[in-house]
């Protein structure tokens, strides 16, 4: 007697087919790899003069995003705060129809296939932007975040002047964590623009999508756009090895193929720069270990004790009289680092920051505690950002605050 077939419904049909057409590229992918197109990036569609129009707002009140959100109105983000610029709320079709447009050709096809997609945008006369268009509750939203056309330098960033040592760094793995909006690309290129206006190197970046646009200064500046350039960041990162660089950039450290790669490169001379969505060093350490499936993590472990020159993790923070201001936290890995993370010891990488002072490493606690001297933070919004609130007590109560 044969069984009756389950009945589906529409969309679990669709959902299968979409399922089945995804596993079947995935496998001629895997039989061609050579078959991978990379579609240049100027293949555009006509541009929306409604985006133009957001963005020419988002440039002129010098906001750092555009967010387009159904039932909402547009709205862009300065110093932090979300403000409505728009007159009526906007549906999705209504985003769809004015971004859509803006994205290169592969990132088109991406948000065709996987419903999300991020591309750079350049509108003359105005700016270049980010983009990141995406769905939410079945509809199209989008944030688009304003570049800076000029590289800030360190100094300008405000960043604890003991971050300006890692561009002097010759080889290893650097690591910026910070949370989404921390400035951790910023930071990175004022890292490479400052190796740049010093030493002759060759610098490869690895960016999706490229958000500084560096020129040749001492240097020679290498810029690989995922998607345009190279289809994924450990296939352009494999490449740039064969490409003698001196300094290689990873503009994230988003999977564990990459995080392998980068820690070759590092550990056979390289100087590696990266980023994470971390907040100290032991969750950086946790973070690319984790990575791994438990039988590499121990490995990983070693690989990264000998791979690691510094850990810089830094936030972003309103200021008491407005704007808003960095402080950050900075390991640079010495003999007893590397003991911890091999042994998975994570939890005494913070003494060793107080230990290696004297090469340049400091708290998120001095440096919180040096902004509220300098009277940028108060006392209360300082202790709030403290990792460790006890330490930066004492040292507050040290200078009478």
């Amino acid at each position: 007697m044969e069984l009756p077939l389950p009945a589906f419904s529409a969309a679990q049909n669709a959902r299968f087919s979409r399922l089945g057409s995804r596993i079947q590229n995935k496998m001629s992918s895997e039989r061609n790899p050579a078959r991978i197109q990379v579609i240049h990036p100027d293949n555009r569609l006509p541009e929306s003069t409604e985006l133009k129009h957001w963005l020419e707002e988002l440039v002129a009140r010098k906001g750092s995003d555009l967010l387009l959100v159904p039932d909402a109105r547009a709205a862009i983000r300065f110093e932090g705060v979300v403000s409505p610029i728009g007159d009526r709320p906007l549906t999705g079709e209504e985003i769809e129809a004015a971004v859509f447009p803006a994205l290169a050709a592969h990132a088109r096809e991406e948000y065709q296939q996987y419903g999300i997609a991020d591309s750079s945008h350049r509108l003359e006369g105005v700016g270049r932007f980010r983009i990141n268009l995406h769905r939410e509750r079945g509809r199209a939203a989008a944030t688009v975040r304003a570049l800076p056309s000029r590289i800030p330098s360190l100094s300008e960033l405000r960043l604890p002047a003991g971050v300006g040592a890692l561009a002097a760094l010759q080889r290893g793995l650097v690591i910026i964590g910070g949370a989404t909006g921390s400035g951790k690309t910023t930071t990175l290129a004022a890292l490479v623009n400052e190796i740049n206006q010093r030493e002759a190197r060759h610098i490869v970046t690895i960016e999706d999508p490229i958000e500084y646009e560096h020129t040749h200064d001492k240097s020679v500046i290498e810029q690989v756009e995922i998607g345009v350039d190279a289809p994924d960041f450990p296939t352009a990162l494999r490449a740039a090895m064969r490409q003698a660089p001196d300094v290689i950039v990873v503009g994230e450290m988003r999977d564990s193929e990459t995080a392998r790669i980068a820690l070759s490169a590092a550990e056979t001379g390289h100087l590696v720069f990266t980023t994470l969505h971390t907040t100290d060093a032991a969750s950086t350490v946790s973070r690319i270990a984790d990575s791994f499936p438990q039988e590499r993590q121990h490995t990983v472990r070693a690989e990264m004790a000998m791979a690691l020159a510094a850990m810089l993790t830094q936030t972003l923070i309103p200021k008491r009289n407005g704007g808003r201001v960095p402080a950050a936290e900075l390991l640079i890995v010495g003999y007893g680092a590397r003991q911890h993370v091999r042994k998975n010891a994570l939890q005494h990488l913070h003494q060793e920051i107080t230990i290696t002072r004297k090469q340049g490493s400091f708290t998120m606690e001095e440096s919180l505690a040096q902004l509220v001297f300098q009277q940028e933070l108060t006392r209360e919004d300082a202790m709030t950002r403290a990792l460790h609130p006890d330490d930066l007590d004492a040292l507050l109560k040290a200078k009478g605050f």
